[in-house]
């Protein structure tokens, strides 16, 4: 095999980068992170669970993999201690291994990184699938063929790339430990990347890859932050940009050992996540102070749920109002008790009444909206 892959340069995995075309940059992602850690006591456990569910749900749906939602909340619920809200038994061996794994990466980011520890993560991904028999689960990979990424026919095949062979793993996954185990001078958000880049470049399981890879990434953040607490999710940056996430790795993987295109990229990955991040924090603000105003101390349970479902979808506007119709059905309740709660909500000044006979629909006044 001709030397078209980035771990076959004979300075491998001795990366280079410009910083001067990363420093914009990683500027500004530093600013946002303080921002966001300097937040973080905002951040309760439910939007906690919320991160954890994003994640868990985002990198498994890069590589394909559906979770059940109902499954996925029980298992962040019980090891958060939340009381869930389904008394469903709804856990399964797959999302708890997931939920596991990024849980183990983030609260426990200080403990030593070793080749069992990853191994067990990837042992917990795979514990309940039906791959279990036809892979190598919670060991390194060891078939003699080739690990290839491809697309295309079965017929005719595109090899986007082809990883280190399994004869190889053992010293480079022992060169990567050392590395991440040093005492290192590098900045902390591009060590991020660069362990990203490496690992996903090993490919050391015949599956699983990616999110073992997007595990250690966030272990590595949650290092330079010393939190202990998911803070955003990255791979559901990555998944709105999965395209565009497989083409800079395969350029990448395909380039000489200046990885300086990758590292902007993955900065502008996590400008977004800190972005979005930002966002939740200030709407969970908005929500807990929503609740703590005189005029909401009061309502009634349905009045409660039905400000629930409009808060949802704050800043935007509620779908066509509040109706009495809606209320009804949202509540159970009669259309008198629907009409009488409504107006007590109006009252309160908590709702404008908008429109006239059938067209008539509450939304909530200025005052109570949440400003973006």
């Amino acid at each position: 095999m001709a030397k078209a892959y980035i771990w076959q340069n004979s300075n491998w995995p001795k990366f280079t980068w410009k910083d001067k075309d990363l420093i914009s940059l990683l500027s500004e992602a530093r600013k946002l992170q303080g921002q966001l850690i300097a937040q973080v006591d905002l951040l309760g456990l439910s939007d906690q669970a919320s991160l954890i569910a994003d994640e868990a749900i985002n990198t498994s749906a890069i590589e394909g993999e559906k979770l059940d939602i109902q499954s996925l909340r029980s298992s962040i619920a019980k090891r958060l201690k939340i009381t869930a809200t389904s008394t469903k038994n709804t856990n399964s061996k797959l999302t708890d291994g997931i939920v596991d794994v990024l849980l183990d990466a983030t609260s426990n980011y200080q403990k030593e990184l070793t080749l069992d520890r990853i191994n067990n993560w990837h042992a917990s991904l795979f514990s309940d699938t039906a791959k279990v028999n036809q892979l190598e689960i919670g060991k390194v990979r060891t078939s003699i063929e080739p690990m290839q990424v491809l697309s295309g026919s079965f017929e005719k095949p595109i090899v986007h790339f082809e990883a280190p062979p399994a004869k190889s793993l053992q010293k480079e996954i022992k060169e990567f430990l050392k590395w991440w185990n040093e005492d290192q001078k590098i900045d902390g958000l591009l060590r991020a990347g660069i362990a990203h880049l490496w690992f996903i470049t090993l490919h050391p399981y015949d599956d699983g890859n990616g999110r073992i890879t997007r595990a250690l990434t966030e272990m590595a953040l949650a290092q330079d932050e010393k939190t202990g607490r998911r803070l955003y999710s990255i791979s559901t940056q990555i998944l709105k940009e999965r395209a565009a996430y497989y083409e800079i790795l395969e350029k990448t993987q395909k380039s000489n050992i200046d990885i300086t295109p990758w590292l902007a990229w993955f900065l502008k990955i996590l400008i977004k996540a800190f972005t979005q991040s930002q966002a939740v924090i200030k709407k969970s603000h908005y929500l807990s102070t929503f609740w703590q105003r005189p005029e909401t101390i009061d309502l009634n349970e349905r009045q409660r749920k039905v400000l629930k479902k409009m808060l949802e979808t704050e800043p935007e506007p509620f779908l066509g109002g509040m109706t009495n119709k809606k209320y009804v059905s949202i509540t159970g309740t009669s259309r008198e008790s629907a009409k009488r709660d409504l107006a007590e909500l109006e009252s309160k000044g908590i709702l404008n009444l908008k429109g006239k006979g059938r067209s008539v629909n509450y939304n909530l006044a200025e005052l109570f909206k949440f400003k973006a």
